[in-house]
C-alpha cells in the first residue's frame, strides 16, 4: 500500500500546509493498516520517508513485522545545515548558485527561513519562482551522475510548489521531533527486523547518520551502496531494495 502523504501527489488541498505535521501523518499511517485490517506489515520508507518510516516504527513497533530505509534521514540541525546552509554547497557550487539567487545576500545567513518567507508569499509568482528553485537543488544533487530525466521532473511546477512548500514546512518546524529524537529512540525498534539501504555519496543524508543507525539498531542489516548517491533507482541502491524486499517476502 502506497499512499500520498497530506498536500501532495493526488491528496487534496495541493500543498497545504496546515494540520500537516509528522504526528499527522503517523496517524494516517494507522488509521491505513487498520482500513487494511491486517496486524503487522512490512514498512518501506527512503529520504524523508525514513523519517516517517521511523517515527511511525517508533511509536507503534508492535505494528511493524519488518522495516526497509533507504538514504536515512533523521533530521538533526547539522543534517539540515549539511545541505541546505554549508556542505553540499562545497560539492556543488554552480547549482548552489542557483539556489541562492531568489534569497538576497542579506538573508543567505539562514536558507531556510529565507525560502520559508517566500515559498508561503501571498504573491504567487514569489511563491513559484522559490519553489522552482528549491526543488531543482534537489532534483540537481540526488545522483552520483547528471540525470536530465529527474532534474526536469524537479523543475515541474506542479510538483515543485508541494515539494519545496512542504519539506521547508517541515524542516522550519524540525519535523515536530526533538533533537536527536530519532537515534535516541531507536531502542524501540529491537524487537523489528530490517534493513538499511544508503548510498556512500548521498549528498542530502550524508552516511554516517545511517550508520549510527545500524549501530543502535543492530538487528537491520546495513548496505552501504559504494558508487551510489540519494536516489532510489540507481542500479545499486534498487538492487539492494529489491533483495532486501524478496527476503522477507520469503520468510512470510
Amino acid at each position: 500500500m502506497l499512499f500520498d502523504q497530506r498536500g501532495c501527489g493526488r491528496s487534496t488541498p495541493h500543498a497545504e500546509l496546515n494540520a500537516n505535521t509528522t504526528w499527522h501523518l503517523v496517524d494516517d499511517i494507522e488509521r491505513l493498516r487498520q482500513i487494511a485490517d491486517v496486524e503487522k506489515w512490512l514498512v518501506f520508507g527512503g529520504s524523508w520517508g525514513s523519517t516517517l518510516a521511523l517515527a511511525y516504527a517508533e511509536t507503534h513497533p508492535e505494528r511493524v513485522s519488518e522495516l526497509i530505509l533507504r538514504g536515512v534521514y533523521t533530521v538533526t540541525r547539522p543534517e539540515i545545515e549539511w545541505y541546505y546552509q554549508h556542505g553540499v554547497s562545497e560539492i556543488f557550487p554552480e547549482k548552489w548558485d542557483r539556489f541562492q539567487a531568489p534569497i538576497p545576500e542579506a538573508e543567505r545567513d539562514d536558507m531556510i527561513a529565507a525560502y520559508r518567507k517566500r515559498l508561503t508569499s501571498d504573491d504567487p509568482s514569489i511563491r513559484l519562482e522559490a519553489a522552482r528553485a528549491w526543488s531543482v537543488w534537489e532534483g540537481e544533487t540526488i545522483t552520483l551522475l547528471p540525470n536530465a530525466k529527474l532534474s526536469n521532473a524537479h523543475a515541474d511546477d506542479h510538483f515543485a510548489l508541494a515539494f519545496a512548500r512542504l519539506e521547508n514546512h517541515y524542516f522550519s518546524n524540525g519535523c515536530w521531533l526533538e533533537e536527536g529524537q530519532i537515534l535516541r529512540d531507536a531502542f524501540r525498534l529491537h524487537g523489528i527486523k530490517g534493513a538499511i539501504v544508503h548510498g556512500r555519496y548521498d549528498m542530502p543524508c550524508p552516511a554516517r547518520y545511517a550508520y549510527q543507525l545500524h549501530k543502535a539498531w543492530p538487528r537491520a542489516d546495513f548496505h552501504l551502496i559504494e558508487g551510489a548517491g540519494h536516489a532510489y533507482d540507481e542500479p545499486g541502491i534498487l538492487d539492494a531494495l529489491i533483495r532486501a524486499t524478496d527476503c522477507f517476502a520469503q520468510q512470510v
